[in-house]
């Protein structure tokens, strides 16, 4: 049987290519190859043709290049120079940029070799990987195709888990990329806010939005981070900080840092067996010299996390995509005005779940009623940065289990008004409105699926996230977990 190298992480396909066991051009040629016999429903657009005239110019393997000649996977809401990108919806139809986002500009300058763009939750709005035009994307831990992977970054969590490419590319406005993971085995990481340029990333809710990864461990993370953090100048609010050495800190002893667990979170999850896991993780941890406390957060505060992420993140979005008028992208309806023109596009364009959260957000945007709804979440948005805040003053890090469940079935019904729903599905957008620094890793499976555990830390402290996350990684067996076969 011919080796899938693609499941390799980047560390052993780097020492392949050095060696010249392998070549750029035969790791493209076998990405390509699983990707079209990939059953996940992830793909929006093959880049077969780019792929091997791209990789078939690199011949001399870059010894202190860890990316070159690996393969990797685009979530196709980043703008790609000649490449269609329509972000899973209709209205982006045929779009073709004329310039790649400075995230995908990095990777190319380091000689990664793209090999395709993934499905999505229409617009990165959603979370089940179920919205995008294509239809449902599959788990491809679950060879019956009836679990979700998570979403919105669904296809490149579902490629990534199936051995395809080492690492993908995603976004992460509420638990985008770090609720797939839970539910895909993987790594999923986003960096504090402004530690990525988010220049070409389509924008949904630009206060929430991160650049993000999926990697199946954290080694690979450190170095993708490396290359891709810093200042940009088209993005006015990236960081000027200097991007740190995160593979030289990831392996240092984690003796002394203090881990704050929120009871309230970990009380309303049901699931005894994702709660023992999670506990053995907290002892492996202690047994390194880690302090682990569990701490309170006041209800209210955490029973406000939807509501307030739903009315802001709507409202932006509402905004953010008004230009999505049939007019500058998309195809063109023909018609009488130019009313009318933005009527069929708008109409035809989008979902039934997009035209719902546009009109909420607009709701929550007129005059009348900012002060109740966007006003007054943002207010609360303050409350719940001032709480994770206050627990940060003494300790490094917040644990806690990324997802209350593994993967659901598409089927599941789920109790929208429960705590566990409310709360404990939903707890990761803490990251995303206090633009901390936020990783989730594989902690344990059940019936066949995995599931994860989430680490967010202090602002622009990575190294400390990724230093920890390595030293549960050597405890759990989990490390370069994937989905293998059919």
């Amino acid at each position: 049987m011919i080796k899938n190298y693609c499941e390799l992480s980047i560390e052993q396909l780097h020492d392949l290519l050095v060696k010249k066991e392998v070549t750029p051009l035969m790791l493209a040629q076998q990405a390509i190859a699983l990707a079209k016999l990939d059953k996940s429903n992830a793909i929006e657009y093959l880049m077969e043709k780019e792929a091997l005239e791209f990789a078939k110019t690199l011949s001399e393997p870059e010894v202190d290049n860890m990316l070159w000649g690996i393969p990797f996977i685009i979530k196709d809401n980043f703008s790609t120079k000649n490449v269609p990108t329509c972000a899973s919806s209709n209205v982006l139809s045929g779009y073709v940029p004329v310039y790649d986002a400075t995230v995908i500009r990095k990777l190319k300058e380091k000689k990664a070799v793209a090999i395709c763009k993934t499905t999505l939750d229409e617009l990165a709005m959603g979370g089940t990987g179920i919205t995008g035009h294509l239809g449902v994307t599959f788990n491809p831990h679950d060879k019956t195709h009836s679990r979700l992977v998570g979403g919105s970054s669904c296809g490149s969590a579902a490629l990534t888990a199936a051995g395809v490419v080492p690492f993908a590319l995603g976004s992460d406005t509420g638990d985008s990329v770090r609720k797939p993971a839970s539910y895909a085995g993987l790594v999923g990481f986003k960096p504090t806010w402004s530690r990525i340029s988010r220049f070409g990333l389509f924008p949904f809710a630009p206060s929430l939005d991160t650049v993000g990864f999926f990697t199946r461990n954290v080694a690979d993370l450190s170095y993708l981070l490396e290359a891709t953090a810093g200042r940009d100048d088209n993005d006015s609010t990236s960081s000027s900080r200097l991007v740190d050495n995160y593979h030289d800190q990831i392996n240092k002893p984690v003796k002394g840092f203090k881990v704050a667990v929120i009871n309230q979170i970990l009380q309303v999850i049901k699931d005894q067996d994702i709660k023992n896991s999670f506990t053995k993780t907290i002892e492996d941890l202690r047994q390194k010299g880690v302090v682990v406390d569990y701490v309170d957060m006041d209800m209210s505060i955490l029973s406000s996390l939807y509501p307030t992420y739903f009315v802001i993140s709507c409202a932006e979005a509402t905004s953010n995509n008004a230009n999505l008028d049939g007019i500058k992208f998309g195809p063109y309806y023909d018609a009488k005005s130019y009313e009318e023109v933005m009527m069929n596009a708008r109409t035809k364009g989008f979902s039934k779940f997009i035209k719902r959260r546009f009109v909420f957000g607009s709701f929550a945007l007129m005059s009348e009623n900012q002060n109740d709804l966007f006003i007054r979440a943002q207010k609360n948005r303050r409350r719940i940065v001032e709480a994770v805040n206050k627990i940060l003053e003494n300790y490094d890090f917040i644990y806690l289990p990324a997802a209350p469940s593994i993967a659901p079935k598409f089927t599941d019904k789920s109790d929208a008004l429960s705590d566990e729903y409310l709360i404990a599905d939903n707890h990761l957008c803490i990251g995303n409105f206090t633009g901390l620094p936020s990783l989730t890793l594989p902690i344990g499976k059940k019936d066949g699926m995995p599931f994860g555990a989430n680490i967010t830390g202090r602002a622009f402290e990575e190294g400390k996230v990724m230093q920890i996350c390595s030293a549960i990684e050597e405890t759990t067996g989990l490390k370069g977990l994937y989905a293998k076969g059919e």
